[in-house]
């Protein structure tokens, strides 16, 4: 019995290395954030936290005016269909009291 020994080609050899590494490190990395790739996280038992909620609200207001226009409340489907619900003093924006009352409602 004769056994077969093939070589691989050490650019093969590095190129499976390169994507071990790239696969452990985005592992890690995951594991890091609390959640897997690909899963949705867990749902919160209490509702967003008022440093997520600021989070969001800072992400969303792409003029850094401190308050969300129409156009930028698209980020949030839920805020653009309620909009003029949520802005409670009609003054055609979302100030960051208003989103945080919405979110959190």
């Amino acid at each position: 019995m004769t056994s077969a020994f093939h070589s691989i080609p050490n650019f093969e050899l590095r190129s499976v290395a390169l994507l071990a590494a790239l696969t452990v490190g985005a592992a890690l990395a995951a594991h890091a954030q609390g959640t897997a790739p690909g899963t949705p996280s867990a749902p919160s038992q209490s509702g967003p936290t008022s440093q997520e909620v600021g989070a969001a609200f800072i992400r969303a207001d792409a003029n850094k005016d401190g308050k969300l226009s129409r156009q930028e409340a698209v980020r949030f489907p839920a805020v653009e269909q309620r909009f003029d619900q949520i802005d409670t003093n009609k003054d055609s924006h979302v100030s960051r009291e208003e989103f945080e009352i919405a979110l959190k409602s």
